[in-house]
């Protein structure tokens, strides 16, 4: 049995998360936090999750759940490299689904890892995502420059981060196929007289409205016809599933920073970097 904290846990994803793990048959829920003042401290984390009592009160202390973990699952916005110090210092694997950590985040998960640290981290845990991440690299190795790159996607309009951690992934993906630099490549909307569309631009287009769980769509356009990957998620849970997918996976997996497509194996696509 994988012992399993969440923090968020009266978050969006954090009742997700708690769903599943009591649902599941090999992970059990040891502890439960939320920020300082919640109203849901010293709540059962399966109630407010809306499944059957776990016995796991939400607490705003993290330190002394981890001694008692197997595993972590941070999607908070807080201190997210802090709590995977900790996490790591007591020898518990760590799954991150929190965006816009940035490169210095990345960076400091990478020095975690160095350190024994197993790790995974990923813009978007859905397996349907990451299968995405993948064919669209196969995809635009194939058609070459000929085709044009855009990339649009829409999130609930209480999403703070712009692009999603998803869509720039996505870029990431397709401009390393084509050998492009990311930094270089990426057009983030457009006004005004811009010019035409050069061959190694990708467009990057991000909508807000209402409350969309994430849609995602690479277009790939070139005279006379286009091709267009999409995938929607309509629900958390597929987040949720993906992340206790990772929780199993770092199970015995050696020390590094992995991210979803390790996880699931897909060939040529992951970044892993294991160490030892």
């Amino acid at each position: 049995m994988t012992r399993v904290v969440v923090i968020g846990a009266a978050g969006r994803m954090g009742r997700h998360l708690v769903a599943g793990i009591a649902k599941s048959q090999d992970l059990k829920l040891v502890g439960a936090t939320e920020m300082a003042g919640s109203p849901f401290l010293g709540h059962d984390a399966g109630t407010v999750a809306g499944v059957e009592y776990c016995g796991v009160a939400i607490s705003s202390e993290l330190a002394p759940l981890l001694a008692g973990a197997d595993a972590l699952i941070d999607f908070s916005t807080g201190p997210v490299i802090e709590n995977a110090s900790k996490a790591v210092s007591l020898n518990c694997a760590v799954v991150i689904g929190t965006t816009a950590l940035g490169d210095k985040g990345r960076d400091a998960l990478e020095a975690l890892a160095q350190k024994g640290g197993r790790i995974v981290f990923a813009s978007n845990m859905s397996v349907g995502v990451n299968l995405l991440f993948h064919i669209s690299a196969e995809v635009a190795r194939v058609l070459g420059e000929d085709y044009d790159i855009e990339i649009v996607e829409m999130h609930h309009n209480q999403k703070k981060d712009s692009p999603s951690g998803t869509a720039v992934s996505l870029a990431e993906s397709v401009a390393a196929a084509r050998g492009l630099s990311y930094k270089d490549a990426v057009r983030h909307g457009r006004e005004g007289i811009v010019g035409a569309r050069t061959k190694n631009e990708i467009g990057m287009h991000a909508v807000r409205g209402g409350d969309v769980v994430g849609d995602h769509t690479v277009i790939f356009a070139t005279g006379g016809e286009r091709v267009e990957l999409t995938h929607k998620a309509s629900s958390r849970d597929t987040f949720a599933k993906g992340a206790l997918r990772a929780v199993r996976f770092l199970k015995s997996a050696a020390p590094g920073l992995y991210n979803m497509q390790d996880v699931l194996g897909l060939p040529g696509c992951g970044q892993k970097k294991p160490l030892g």
